[in-house]
């Protein structure tokens, strides 16, 4: 493995693009989350496949898809983070989160279970603190059966976070934001009910909200129990696909940027629904940097214009 480019900066968050032994690249990223310092909280995010197959509206990640790392290539990528700061392997951050949310649908790489039940081994980590993010495809059913015994065997009380990415509450709009076949909610409901218990996280219901689509309280009461699911609103990351797809963020990021109201009307509803809401707005600069979800360098590397909102930061070739 070698290190063919990064952008950047320590205090906030750095992407690397790594080239592996096969020849095939993949993106990582560490990133701290301001005032909190790495020893309190330090996130990595690696890929777990070389591109992506599914191609969501708002994703740069999707296309340049070639295949699936191996258990030792997305170990590689975990391990090249690591030593970078702490070469004895001892980490003492109180939460330790590995994001496989980089690049590529996690629940269609078995490898990424494989890395999931070495990993407490590896390092001397208290804080770690393993995080999937899915669409849930159809075709994952095995997967989410074997998530299960690990996370049962090896994370139990709360050292697991979970997360359903889907967007909208409209059927419709959900098949055009990930355009393959998944879950109902029926499903993920089913699911989610067997993997939580007493002292976990609550399992997220992510959604990426573009102005247009519909999060309908009563949609979600018909299918998730606000004592087992909670609900994430981020804003639509600057990326040339949610460009391209003609998508705005209903999180207004300029708000969030002046300290302005963050007062929504579909927040407030979900909350008089009894849920848990989470509004998750992260360090702005990071879309300079573009190491937020959906954000990738190689995208922006080959893309005939720039992109002003986001991948400003120059990138430094090894």
């Amino acid at each position: 493995m070698k290190v063919l480019a990064s952008t950047g900066k320590e205090e906030i968050a750095i992407v690397y693009i790594l080239e592996m032994d096969n020849g095939e690249l993949v993106e990582c990223v560490e990133s701290l989350q301001p005032p909190i310092p790495r020893h309190e909280k330090w996130v990595l995010l690696v890929s777990t496949m070389f591109g992506c197959p599914i191609g969501c509206k708002m994703c740069d990640a999707g296309g340049f898809y070639h295949g699936k790392p191996s258990k030792s290539e997305i170990l590689c990528q975990i391990d090249f983070l690591v030593r970078k700061h702490y070469p004895d392997g001892k980490i003492p951050c109180k939460q330790f989160k590995i994001q496989f949310a980089r690049m590529g649908e996690p629940s269609l790489n078995p490898a990424v279970l494989d890395v999931l039940d070495e990993l407490p081994f590896l390092y001397n980590t208290p804080g770690l603190m393993p995080s999937i993010s899915t669409v849930a495809p159809a075709s994952a059913g095995r997967f989410f059966e074997r998530l299960l015994t690990i996370k049962q065997e090896r994370y139990t009380g709360g050292h697991f976070q979970f997360q359903f990415s889907i967007h909208t509450t409209d059927a419709k709009q959900r098949d055009e934001i990930i355009p393959v076949k998944k879950w109902s909610f029926h499903q993920i409901a089913d699911y989610g009910k067997r993997f939580f218990a007493p002292g976990d996280r609550k399992i997220t219901l992510n959604f990426a909200l573009a102005q247009g689509n519909s999060i309908n309280p009563r949609v979600l009461l018909d299918h998730f129990d606000p004592d087992i699911f909670l609900i994430k609103i981020t804003p639509l990351n600057p990326t040339y696909r949610a460009a391209d797809n003609q998508l705005i963020s209903y999180i207004d990021l300029c708000q969030a940027e002046d300290g302005s109201s963050n007062r929504y009307m579909v927040v407030d509803a979900l909350r008089a629904a009894d849920y848990e809401v989470i509004v998750s707005i992260g360090e702005l600069e990071e879309n300079q940097i573009g190491s937020n979800c959906g954000q990738y360098l190689r995208t922006h590397l080959s893309a005939s214009s720039p992109l002003p909102e986001g991948y400003t930061y120059a990138i430094q070739t090894k």
